[in-house]
């Protein structure tokens, strides 16, 4: 009897010690993310809010003070020490058909209209100084990204247009290919960036605008890194080395970001994350992805691209139907990412690069590119006519 109340005696003083390290780590991370705002990369809440059952497009409807059907809502996000992120305003390439800039127009309306609806919760961010203001105002830095090159009908007037509204950045492609630009699931059309192509980046960089090229190609990827003169960053990509997906990132473009200064920020969809899912046929249910999955491909871009060049992009309310993987569940985790990641080695000042510092100093770094640039040239009136004259496919 003694020796079983000795063996109780020591599992409870090992769950205990197990339950102070944890503790240990959790409060780690919270100090991190009350100095360092948690900047996630990719949040598709306003497609989520377009495409609700019953009263679509309705911000009213779909009450981010309540639970949501989805990933995301002001409880959770609070849970999860969210200090800023980039909301997706992402159009879907069969708008192409009904007009993508009327849709991408909607798509922002939703956006800055949950955003003042709940003012005490959310303020939108134009500029890097802006998150830092809001993030320390105990409110959420909101900023607008485009998903998908199509929305600009290319046109670089409303490629201005949209920046003045806030977008700042914009994926040069989605799921297929733009006019000027090759996606990674798409045939190839172009063998990367048109002439047309390279003039929509100068036109970003000059502006300030991020050139996000999650959903490029590889000959896309290394195209805008020729002709950019500032950071680019991957607002929702994994690493092509640990998962074989073509939306992942190859090790030679993640080889190139430390000159370039960009920034993978490492999406949570289980399928870019999880090669043994990815590439599961036999009987039975899959082995779905974990947390510790995705960790693996923060600590494979660290390794590959550097410290600096990493960040979040979770894609949540952008994975349906899958569910994400196990253990971030939705937007309350990020802390329970961050813990496994500092249970790995990592120290406070890795995890404020990772959370936040990182995309910020890209960021940063676009926005002095801009301001000289925009003392060498200003806006570019060039078409995709007159660039692209001869070199494009004839129908």
């Amino acid at each position: 009897m003694r020796c079983l109340w000795l063996s109780l005696g020591l599992a409870l003083l090992t769950a205990s010690s197990a339950c102070a390290q944890e503790d240990e780590h959790l409060e780690k991370v919270r100090r991190v993310l009350s100095a360092t705002p948690l900047f996630d990369g990719h949040n598709d809440l306003a497609w989520a809010i377009r495409e609700q059952e019953g009263e679509p497009h309705s911000v009213q409807a779909y009450d981010l003070r309540g639970t949501t059907p989805g990933h995301t809502d002001i409880a959770r996000l609070r849970a999860g020490m969210v200090g800023a992120q980039f909301w997706s305003v992402y159009v879907d390439m069969a708008s192409v058909e009904v007009g993508a800039a009327r849709v991408q127009l909607e798509q922002i309306d939703i956006a800055r209209q949950f955003i003042r609806r709940y003012s005490d919760v959310f303020e939108q961010a134009y500029t890097t100084s802006d998150v830092d203001r809001i993030f320390r105002s105990g409110k959420i830095a909101s900023v607008l990204g485009m998903e998908g090159g199509h929305v600009i009908e290319n046109s670089l007037g409303a490629l201005r247009a949209y920046y003045d509204l806030g977008a700042r950045y914009m994926t040069l492609t989605h799921g297929g290919n733009t006019d000027w630009a090759d996606s990674a699931t798409d045939d190839p059309e172009h063998g990367g960036l048109t002439e047309f192509g390279r003039e929509v980046v100068r036109e970003m960089n000059r502006l300030g605008m991020l050139v996000d090229l999650s959903h490029t190609s590889t000959e896309t990827m290394n195209d805008v890194l020729d002709v950019a003169e500032a950071p680019v960053i991957f607002s929702h990509s994994g690493a092509q080395g640990l998962t074989g997906h073509r939306r992942n990132v190859p090790d030679q473009v993640l080889q190139r970001l430390s000159e370039n200064g960009g920034v993978v920020m490492v999406v949570f969809y289980p399928y870019h994350v999880s090669d043994a899912l990815r590439n599961h046929d036999g009987p039975g249910d899959p082995p779905w992805a974990t947390l510790s999955d995705v960790a693996d491909h923060i600590e494979y871009v660290r390794d590959v691209a550097g410290l600096d060049h990493v960040g979040l992009g979770a894609d949540y309310d952008g994975m349906e139907p899958d569910p994400p993987p196990e253990g971030l569940e939705d937007v309350s985790k990020y802390p329970a990412l961050l813990a496994e990641l500092s249970r790995r080695g990592w120290s406070e000042d890795d995890l404020a690069k990772l959370a936040g510092r990182n995309i910020l100093r890209a960021w940063g770094e676009a926005e002095n590119a801009s301001a000289r640039i925009q003392e060498q040239r200003g806006p570019s009136n060039a078409t995709i006519e007159e660039l692209d004259e001869g070199s494009r496919p004839q129908n």
